[in-house]
This record gives C-alpha cells, structure tokens and sequence, in this order.
C-alpha cells in the first residue's frame, strides 16, 4: 500500500471512529456496566519471553528478555545478537519484530496483568509457533 493509502487509511479511520465516539456518548448508557480503562504503561517493566517453535526450521525454543516503557517494547540487555522493536496498546494488544542474523519473525498477542502470549511466525511462515511472557519486575 502505498504512503498516502495508508495516511487516508489512518484519517478515514480517525473520522470513522471520532463518529462513533460522539454517537456513543449522546446514548445513555447501562448502569450496570463499568468501563475500565489502562495506560500502555500498565505494562511497563522488564519481561521475560520464551518462544516456541511448532513447524520449521528454526531452533525449537528461544528466550529474550525485553523491557517495555510507555507501551514501546525494546531489547533489555546488551546483547546486539539480536534486536526487539514492538509496541502494546491499553488493551494489552502487542505486536512485537525480533531480527537476529539477518533473519525476522513477527509476533503478536496479548498482556494481561504480569503474563501474556500468543503466535509468531517467520517471514514466509517457514517457521510458525507461540510466545509466551512474563513480567520479571516494573519499571
């Protein structure tokens, strides 16, 4: 897609939910129903992630430890064999790219409280699995 697809993408889904936003707050609202809202920062802290392999290739197992600070997830250590990049919203969605030797594999999931997981996959799903992580101390 190209850059400006992505930018009408963005402001269409803006509007989109701007709308809906000013629909759902002149409707009256159940009092039994609480809305609970989190910060990405909820998240925040040092974690360990422990990711399997189910198909492929690719080593059988691997463990990195990354830090997540203001919904940003990063490498936590100074081990420059491999980098983290990723991010996670309030809700606890995370998407997270870890390249190591040339190589990359995209994960994506959920945190809830101080544990989270989901699946990866490997570019071309040559190699496929699930993550799992948890959080070893806040930030």
């Amino acid at each position: 897609m190209k850059r400006l697809g992505i930018v009408t993408a963005i402001v269409v889904g803006g509007l989109v939910a701007a709308v809906a936003g000013a629909q759902a707050q002149t409707q009256p609202r159940p009092a039994h129903k609480r809305t609970v809202y989190t910060s990405p920062r909820a998240y925040d802290g040092l974690w360990s992630v422990s990711i399997h392999t189910a198909y492929g290739p690719c080593d059988p197992t691997y463990r990195y430890p990354a830090r997540i600070v203001g919904g940003r997830v990063t490498q936590a250590d100074t081990d420059f064999s491999y980098q983290i990049s990723g991010a996670v919203v309030a809700s606890g969605a995370i998407a997270v790219t870890v390249y190591r030797m040339g190589q990359s594999a995209t994960g994506y999931g959920r945190l809830r409280g101080s544990s989270g997981a989901g699946r990866w996959s490997a570019a071309g799903n040559t190699c496929y699995g699930t993550w799992s992580a948890m959080r070893r101390a806040a930030n």
